[in-house]
């Protein structure tokens, strides 16, 4: 099956379709993991994304549903170098993808095309698959709007609240997009987990009388999510906050502090953290947004940095009970070097 992909830029890449035909749209972000791609896939951080995999070999192990970090497929396509049509364990990804009606693209130049980004920054695009029609697919890519102008967290949250009974401190989770591994990592520690959509009042979150708040990871532009910057803004002293990824993000702006978009963002299972005693940790992280660390208030302490960037990974204020770290401690695919620290310290402080 033909396809193409088609950026905002005019530039386009054809190569061979899996899935079913059609076409899809979205920004076009790039991963450096090197196993995990059906967590990454179904990470609902990516709705609204093309996601191309720098790793040139994917599918080699099939599909293993027991690793989705939600139910769906959230990534709007799927670009790889090569497909592994005979995995190692069935069923294979291209039959995975043809049965759930997903688009993906094989054989073009993904080296090529992840330095391109590196260089341009992050790109909007198109995937065509059953035609090779260049032209359109960059007229759809130009058409594309900026992820920061779409609202798009009340796609992937849950729609009412829920209970996961626990003996241990009790906890409400703002979802946003939360990843099946942070409720896993949670629940493993005897969380009790009062999960509440992404616009829940703080009156309903106060109400399950919790001894901390989680807020979750979630796709596109923090800033979109105004309601939910709203409450926590409202709860910061009357609880421990505690926040991942979009939860980072959120907590930040929450206390008046800034988050700007960065040029292709950090995604991948080997990114690199310094935290403020000066150990090295390897993370995962998938974000194309990050707090300003010279905006954030008084009594904010930066715990964590980027080491190839210096971008902030990570704060907590003491005074107000905040702790929250921008890249992924729960690690789904790995590493896990962050897993015990932070799930760890966050359950000592509510207890």
């Amino acid at each position: 099956m033909k396809a193409v992909l088609g950026l905002e830029n005019g530039r386009y890449f054809i190569g061979e379709g899996f899935g079913v035909e059609g076409e899809t749209r979205g920004e076009l972000v790039f991963t450096t993991q090197m196993t995990g791609y059906m967590e990454a896939l179904t990470d609902p951080s990516y709705h609204g994304q093309i996601l191309l995999f720098t790793y040139p070999l994917i599918g080699n192990y099939g599909v293993d549903a027991e690793n989705f970090q939600s139910k769906q497929v959230w990534a709007g396509g799927c670009v790889i170098h090569e497909l592994c049509r005979k995995p190692a364990q069935s069923p294979p990804l291209h039959s995975f993808f043809e049965e759930q009606g997903l688009f993906g693209i094989s054989g073009i130049d993904t080296r090529h095309l992840t330095i391109s980004i590196r260089e341009q920054g992050t790109v909007r695009a198109a995937l065509l698959t059953g035609s090779d029609d260049w032209q359109a697919a960059v007229e759809m890519a130009q058409k594309t709007p900026d992820i920061s102008t779409q609202s798009l967290i009340p796609d992937v949250s849950c729609k009412k609240p829920w209970h996961h009974p626990g003996n241990g401190p009790r906890v409400a989770v703002l979802d946003l997009g939360i990843k099946n591994n942070m409720l896993k990592s949670l629940a493993q520690r005897g969380g009790d987990l009062y999960v509440f959509p992404h616009d829940a009042r703080p009156d309903e979150i106060l109400a399950c009388r919790p001894d901390g708040l989680f807020i979750s990871n979630g796709p596109g532009d923090p800033k979109q999510a105004q309601k939910t910057i709203a409450t926590v803004r409202e709860l910061i002293g009357e609880l421990p906050l505690f926040g991942i990824c979009m939860g980072n993000q959120i907590c930040g702006l929450a206390l008046g502090a800034d988050c700007m978009k960065m040029k292709f963002g950090h995604r991948g299972a080997n990114q690199p953290v310094r935290h403020c005693d000066g150990a090295i940790s390897i993370t995962s992280q998938n974000h194309g947004f990050v707090v300003d660390g010279e905006s954030l208030p008084e009594g904010c302490k930066i715990t964590f940095v980027n080491c190839n960037d210096g971008s902030l990974e990570g704060f907590e204020d003491p005074s107000l009970d905040i702790s929250c770290v921008q890249f992924h401690p729960e690690a789904h695919a790995g590493p896990h070097d962050t897993e015990e620290f932070y799930f760890d310290t966050m359950f000592r402080r509510m207890v």
